[in-house]
């Protein structure tokens, strides 16, 4: 039978109108957030204030799910695999940025297997030291650290961890060559730092702030290049000398590869009001995390970052031979 334009079109509006349909109804249901880390850790308190406040916009509940493992690749190889529905997302770290060149057999390729979403907060690291050990201002660190070597212990969280990427760099910058002793996450540095069973690590604002307030562990200085609204008396490394010493832990949120623009559109629009919330800016300002500033909060930019931080960190793994597989 031969089918008139009319009639072509009512079968056409047929097939594409449920579509439609689902994308303007979008949320119906609740929307998991996949954390590549530990609950309780750094990741997960960023992950769930936001769920929270993205849920009020949404008017659906957004769950927090922790799936751990092979530093954070496990859940972004769960996410990039997911139905594109929009209701599972992912927020990931620096660590999505560092994978290419620490893995060889990845399910996914960063670039290429997720929509995205925006970027969300910055968390600045510090370099802290136990309390007794001697160098008590960054100036005296660098003199300790070039006369000791490699009998400074420097930890780490592990290979590609932030905290080991910060490692690697202030070496490079200042010429040394430490004794790395990596751990299963920054927790448990920490506490082998606060035990005096190492001598050197750098981790985030969200787990050192109590430190330094406290004064239980000798604090060198903060690696971005401004000071922290928290520290406003604390100095930059840039400032003691390490020119250009920039490292922090960014966060990125994505769904997977062919999430409808619609979906996406609404899930950014979400972020860029929970990142305003009053509730949501009280608490990253407590943890020392800095909200990105709105032209980073769309799609768009953090496409852009996370392919000027993949080129960024592939040379210095490489350089440092470090590598999972």
């Amino acid at each position: 039978m031969k089918m008139t334009p009319f009639r072509l079109t009512a079968v056409l509006a047929l097939l594409v109108s449920p579509a439609i349909s689902a994308a303007a109804d979008y949320p119906e249901h609740p929307i998991s957030m996949i954390v590549p880390f530990a609950a309780g850790g750094p990741t997960d308190v960023v992950a769930r204030s936001l769920a929270n406040e993205m849920g009020k916009v949404l008017k659906q509940t957004v769950v927090v799910e922790n799936k751990t493992g092979a530093g954070g690749t496990l859940a972004a190889g769960y996410v990039a695999s997911s139905k594109p529905d929009g209701y599972t997302i992912f927020l990931h770290h620096t660590g999505m940025a560092t994978a290419p060149a620490l893995y060889s057999k990845l399910r996914y390729d960063p670039l290429k297997s997720f929509e995205y979403i925006g970027e969300v907060v910055d968390v600045p690291m510090t370099l802290m030291a136990r309390s007794d050990l001697p160098p008590n201002t960054f100036k005296e660190f660098v003199d300790y650290a070039k006369a000791n070597g490699d009998k400074i212990n420097l930890a780490n969280a592990g290979p590609g961890a932030v905290s080991q990427l910060c490692g690697s760099l202030l070496q490079q910058a200042m010429g040394v060559k430490f004794t790395t002793v990596p751990f299963q996450g920054t927790g448990p540095a920490m506490t082998a730092l606060m035990g005096k069973q190492v001598d050197v690590l750098c981790d985030q604002t969200t787990q050192t702030l109590p430190h330094i307030a406290a004064g239980d562990l000798k604090f060198y200085g903060v690696t971005t290049p401004e000071r922290l609204k928290q520290l406003p008396d604390a100095p930059t490394l840039d400032e003691q000398g390490l020119k250009g010493f920039d490292v922090k832990v960014w966060h990125g949120l994505y769904a997977a590869k062919g999430t409808s623009p619609e979906a996406i559109g609404k899930l950014n629009e979400a972020l860029k009001v929970a990142l305003k919330a009053p509730a949501f800016v009280d608490r990253m300002e407590k943890l020392g995390a800095q909200i990105v500033s709105e032209d980073r909060q769309t799609p768009e930019s953090l496409q852009k970052w996370l392919q000027a931080e993949v080129a960024k960190w592939g040379p210095v793994l490489k350089a440092e031979n470090i590598s999972v597989n």
